[in-house]
């Protein structure tokens, strides 16, 4: 087994904490990364739902803010709890520990199953919906003996390649991340696999609430699961424009190695994974291609720590920086634009202190008037 597997670290949340972190991240204009800022911002989840309406206005917004209520969030709990399944902060001790390092990392995942999984340095295989013949035996290979090696497989429960992938290594450990909550698995032919994964050594996640069916756009965040918790990603049978490419780009941008399996140049099933070769993937053709690039990176507390965290007690006593002036606040806002820029750029361009620049962001951003982009850049919603 890869050294450090068994090792976890972090701090598990209080009853109280999980409901408030619930509750912020189910609000209206409150993602991975604006969760992030809100809690290093105001020290606590609690705090940060009670400045939402005063950091919506100042961000220009004209209507309320929708606050997830409390009961909204319990209830939710308990929904889980019925399902025997719960919710996982970013800095407690089983969430995993390769999805903590991506920027953007859910601050909350509901997960069912077998939690020493989540341990375990992973390795995604991801494919074809209507794969080959060959393709799924050379899936239920690789994630055969990649499991043996002492790594989970993670793929996305799929027809195909996520099929014979999860089948493989039922018995060493496999994850399924879920475009929709853990109640709505997809596709409905694969619940009895669903079942074998959650009722054995293997364990589901989701970003998303209870309830909610996966629709077309939900799914590249399941991919964005993949190829945050897996450490390398092997694509079989991958079409030009395919899922399987948007996680293999992903795992690219997370730092993550991208393995990918040759196949005929006549079988439209395999431009994709051949295109990937192309630009610099791995040439994989027998598990021991991929065992052998992650061996010097399997030690998992390589990674960084969790970058939102709360004290044990709930309570902190962190300063709160003032709202800035309003002419400072126009400040920033003039600098931005509907082209993407660094928030390193705009401190440099205003001249104004860093803790300013990202109160005004943080405003912006519960208003829904800010984009973010890939690598950090921020965009701004033109107002008429």
């Amino acid at each position: 087994m890869p050294a450090g597997s068994a090792r976890r670290k972090g701090i598990a949340l209080t009853d109280r904490q999980r409901i408030a972190w619930l509750r912020l991240i189910r609000s209206d204009n409150v993602g991975p990364a604006t969760f992030r800022d809100l809690i290093n911002h105001f020290g606590s989840a609690e705090t940060a739902i009670e400045a939402l309406p005063e950091l919506s206005r100042r961000g220009g917004s004209t209507r309320s803010i929708r606050i997830a209520s409390e009961g909204e969030a319990i209830r939710e709990l308990e929904t889980a709890t019925r399902f025997g399944a719960r919710f996982l902060g970013i800095g407690e001790p089983d969430y995993p520990s390769a999805l903590r390092q991506i920027d953007a990392a859910p601050p909350l995942l509901a997960v069912k199953g077998d939690l020493t999984t989540a341990s375990l340095p992973s390795v995604g295989v991801v494919g074809s919906r209507n794969a080959s013949i060959s393709g799924a035996k050379f899936a239920a290979m690789i994630s055969r003996d990649i499991g043996r090696a002492g790594y989970s497989v993670i793929s996305g429960l799929a027809r195909g390649i996520d099929t014979a992938a999860h089948r493989a290594s039922l018995d060493t450990g496999t994850i399924a991340a879920m475009a929709g909550g853990l109640d709505q698995p997809y596709p409905p032919e694969n619940l009895a696999l669903f079942r074998e994964i959650c009722d054995g050594r293997g364990l589901a996640i989701s970003e998303m609430p209870f309830g909610w069916e996966a629709r077309a756009r939900d799914f590249p965040r399941r991919n964005r699961l993949i190829a945050g918790v897996a450490l390398g990603v092997v694509v079989i049978e991958a079409a030009a424009r395919s899922g399987s490419l948007i996680t293999a780009r992903l795992a690219g941008e997370f730092g993550r190695l991208v393995f990918a399996v040759p196949g005929s140049p006549l079988d439209p099933r395999c431009e994709g994974t051949n295109g990937l070769l192309k630009d610099g993937a791995t040439v994989t053709t027998r598990p021991e291609d991929v065992l052998q690039a992650l061996a010097p990176i399997s030690e998992i507390d390589l990674f960084t720590p969790p970058q939102a965290n709360e004290p044990d007690n709930g309570e902190h006593d962190r300063p709160m920086t003032p709202p800035p002036s309003e002419s400072d606040r126009t400040r920033i806002i003039d600098a931005l634009g509907p082209t993407p820029v660094e928030v390193d750029d705009i401190i440099r361009h205003t001249g104004l202190a860093a803790q300013s620049v990202y109160l005004v962001l943080l405003e912006l951003d519960i208003a829904g008037r800010l984009h973010r982009h890939a690598g950090g850049l921020v965009s701004i919603s033109m107002m008429d």
